[in-house]
């Protein structure tokens, strides 16, 4: 009895161990599958967000630098059409030197290329000598730069070899073209930088047609028919497809079959948009090692179970040494990725904190040109008070004095009121309106160049309408734009006998402000609202109140123009919407 029942219970044991073992294998399998799949789908959105930043960060990288060198190249065409040398050698058709100093400029500025033609198309001077004597009469740089006054920027294609991008500007003698200059931009240079990345990064236009692409076959075409699928994957691809993505969040977009990141964004240059495509390799890769890592940990444990629960301490011992071997292979390797990604971030946070700080010192000095321009004036009323007060307290005469301080506390408060408004210079006004009357928004002007009107002999003649004139708009930057008119119109009649100023306010179907003087005229109407152009002397102003004006009332949903009257003396014309009946009812309420 006793031999036969020792075999059946260490059959029985057998039995048990070996269920005990298949379960905790079973158990440890689901535990595994469980862990990896939620590991596997949190490390993927993470890393795919870490991704998309980078490509985001990037993306605006690109966009910056392409915006740059367009607006660096934009000013080109000005500066030389202003040239006096080239208007003369297409005055007096003699293009000796016009080559060789437009080598010159292209070597002092950066330019890719730069062409001068005459009145009839022919290049006359070019970069590239071999351009010259090439008819371009039918080319829209050239026809458009004609037809306006302004600088144009052309993109032309240029067969299957991309687009040529240009600015062009007519070159004006004795007030009529004589010839138009052209300078090219050269943006492939970014398409080669592009190309040096992962990324596939393209340009289209307002049309939605791609201009610059990383993949030559696109330009020209529709976005969407560039990014179409070329060839027709077989069921064996698409299976492959499906189990490479099957761990990763669905894909933006496919490219070439591929699944990728797709991060768009607007250029803030004519209607153009930038796309780049990034693919999931890297968060694979990335998902994978730590993947690999949770693995190899399961592989581990499972390995010490078996040999807790087994006899075969050596095969399992050495199955442990070789795991762990591949596993230090494996955390070396991510050591190295983890040290490469914290280079990367660095570098990005640092080109990141240069923008920034380049913006913060362009916004500086442009809030320090506004703020000296518009104190000078309530600092020199503020003068001309404190003298007036110092001789009313030397006669004894303190009642008037106390009016003078007054007007000064008044020209204090002012100037708070224009330190806090100076903000709403560089962004859309809207915030701060509220029904105004110009005619007494008219009068607190004059008001306040009461000082300056009273230390010359001018003569002010006003034509205002009997009822109010309402617009809607911010007061105290539509007195500061009535200000800068009268302070220009006094500035033009120092030199005149018998020096008028003539305000003639009117409404129509807008509300119109006319300041008109007997001075000197304008010289140059194109320029004249253009920022830091001014005729006056040193010290005497920074050329940035019409500036500052000009955009004041284009905020307020005006404009402001100005032309030379008949008889000498300028005009410049102000016009403001008027409020509607409602506004209208609710403002006499």
């Amino acid at each position: 009895m006793a031999d036969t029942r020792l075999p059946n219970d260490q059959t029985d044991d057998a039995q048990g161990i070996s269920w005990r073992v298949k379960l905790v294998v079973a158990l440890m399998i689901v535990l595994a599958v469980g862990v990896v799949l939620v590991t596997n789908r949190w490390l993927t959105e993470r890393f795919s967000e870490t991704t998309r930043n980078r490509a985001d960060l990037r993306l605006a990288l690109y966009s910056g630098n392409m915006i740059s060198e367009l607006q660096r190249t934009s000013v080109v065409p000005l500066l030389l059409s202003t040239d006096p040398a080239f208007g003369e050698a297409l005055r007096q058709g003699n293009f000796s030197q016009t080559s060789q100093r437009l080598i010159k400029v292209q070597s002092e500025i950066g330019v890719a290329s730069i062409m001068l033609m005459d009145r009839d198309g022919r290049v006359v001077g070019a970069t590239n000598r071999n351009l010259l004597g090439t008819l371009y009469r039918t080319e829209s740089f050239y026809v458009d730069a004609l037809r306006a006054k302004d600088t144009i920027f052309t993109a032309a294609r240029r067969g299957t070899a991309g687009f040529d991008f240009t600015y062009s500007r007519s070159i004006i003698v004795d007030g009529r073209p004589v010839g138009v200059i052209a300078v090219a931009v050269d943006l492939m240079k970014y398409e080669r930088a592009w190309a040096g990345f992962q990324d596939a990064v393209l340009v289209t236009d307002s049309e939605g047609t791609v201009i610059l692409a990383t993949e030559p076959r696109w330009r020209g075409l529709p976005l969407a028919e560039a990014l179409a699928v070329r060839e027709e994957r077989s069921a064996i691809g698409r299976a492959l497809q499906a189990t490479a993505d099957w761990a990763q969040n669905p894909p933006d977009a496919y490219l070439a079959g591929q699944a990728v990141m797709k991060t768009e964004a607007r250029v803030p240059f004519r209607g153009w948009r930038m796309v780049t495509f990034t693919a999931y390799d890297s968060v694979r890769e990335r998902v994978n090692g730590v993947l690999a890592l949770e693995i190899m940990g399961f592989a581990i444990l499972l390995a010490l179970t078996f040999y807790a629960l087994s006899r075969k301490a050596w095969s399992q011992s050495m199955s442990f040494r070789r795991e762990s071997a591949e596993l230090r292979l494996l955390n070396a390797r991510l050591q190295r990725e983890i040290a490469e990604r914290e280079k990367v971030q660095k570098d990005l946070a640092v080109a990141e904190l240069t923008l920034a700080q380049s913006s913060k010192l362009a916004a500086l000095g442009e809030m320090s040109a506004a703020v000296s321009h518009e104190l000078n004036q309530p600092l020199a009323a503020m003068k001309t008070y404190l003298a007036g007060a110092r001789l009313l307290l030397q006669r004894r005469r303190p009642e008037e004095a106390l009016s003078s301080f007054q007007r000064i506390d008044d020209l204090i408060e002012r100037m708070g009121a224009i330190t806090r408004q100076l903000k709403s210079y560089a962004r859309k006004g809207g915030e701060a309106f509220e029904p105004v009357d110009m005619r007494q928004a008219l009068s607190s002007a004059l008001s306040m160049m009461e000082p300056q009107l009273k230390a010359r002999v001018v003569k002010i003649t006003r034509t205002l309408p009997r009822q109010p004139v309402m617009v809607m708009a911010d007061r105290i930057r539509l007195e500061q734009v009535i200000i800068n008119l009268l302070r220009n119109a006094l500035d033009a009649t120092k030199d005149r006998q018998g020096p008028q100023i003539d305000l003639i306010l009117s409404q129509g179907d807008t509300a119109m402000l006319m300041v008109r003087d007997n001075g000197h005229g304008i010289a140059d109407l194109d320029n004249l609202f253009e920022p830091f152009y001014t005729t006056k002397k040193p010290g005497e102003g920074v050329g940035l109140g019409l500036a500052i004006s000009s955009g004041i009332v284009g905020d307020l949903g005006g404009r402001l123009t100005a032309r030379n009257a008949e008889g000498g003396g300028a005009v410049f014309e102000m016009q403001l919407p008027l409020m509607g009946p409602i506004k209208e009812q609710e403002a006499a309420e």
